[in-house]
């Protein structure tokens, strides 16, 4: 096997990178010098969060990119050009609460085609050129939802569950190169879509944003700490590392012991 392609800095595409956990995990990763492909679909958003990256000194571009059309997707490659992909961090996703007898059939649909089968078009779209470098890394955002449920999630559910068998295919698949495919599942993060969770939970269930912090968000977690952004992107920026470079096909749980019991 010929060595390893492997540049100080990368360039890393992400997912819904124009704000929450895709532009934290942005603005770490750019700050240690790697090269940010912030993608997102709404366009203005991510031309507004690659200017602030680049005012930080990061070297950003923004690009459109709805990851449920396939169109957009096959063409990647070219639109991308002169870049190549040496990161695709899965990080777009939507939430939809609902008893599955109320939850409309096109939204459970539209979540399955955001947060399943957009990752492996985009690990389909992307991998060939990360053979032919024999270096690729592809980190899924997944969720504590990867590995357990909650009510009213069905769909949220079944796609972060789904995206861990994906993943452990394609660790089998891409076993004859540097490339590896691994989940980060954390717990509640703190982000502006959290953020929403927890007021419309409040007024759901008619008690206050801090109880339904305390009795319901963290109550499952020893913890009882919001994940922070930064400990999802230190552990991509491991998981990009040589020394990871045998840590393929894993759901990496960062749940402050919420899985434990």
């Amino acid at each position: 096997m010929s060595n390893s392609f492997h540049p100080k800095h990368k360039t890393v595409l992400i997912t819904g990178g124009a704000s929450g956990i895709g532009l934290g995990i942005a603005q770490q990763l750019g700050a240690s010098g790697h090269k940010i492909i912030v993608a997102d679909m709404n366009l203005d958003a991510a031309e507004h969060a690659a200017a602030e990256l680049g005012a930080q000194g990061i070297s950003a571009r923004a690009l459109l990119l709805d990851v449920t059309n396939p169109q957009q997707i096959a063409s990647l490659p070219d639109t991308l050009l002169p870049d190549t992909v040496d990161v695709l961090v899965n990080n777009a996703g939507i939430q939809h609460v609902s008893k599955l007898e109320d939850f409309p059939a096109d939204k459970w649909q539209q979540l399955i085609n955001i947060m399943l089968v957009a990752p492996a078009m985009l690990t389909q779209v992307l991998l060939p050129s990360m053979r032919e470098k024999n270096y690729g890394r592809i980190i899924n955002i997944g969720s504590v939802h990867s590995v357990i449920a909650s009510p009213f999630k069905s769909a949220y559910v079944a796609a972060k569950h789904g995206l861990l068998g994906f993943s452990k295919t394609i660790a089998l698949e891409t076993g004859d190169c540097d490339v590896t495919i691994n989940t980060l599942c954390p717990a509640y993060v703190k982000t502006p879509l959290v953020e929403k969770q927890i007021a419309a939970q409040a007024k759901e269930h008619g008690m206050s944003e801090e109880d339904v912090i305390n009795k319901i968000m963290l109550e499952p977690m020893p913890k009882k700490s919001f994940i922070d952004i930064d400990e999802l992107a230190s552990s991509a920026a491991f998981l990009m590392d040589n020394s990871a470079r045998n840590i393929t096909g894993q759901t990496i749980v960062i749940d402050g012991g919420w899985t434990a019991r």
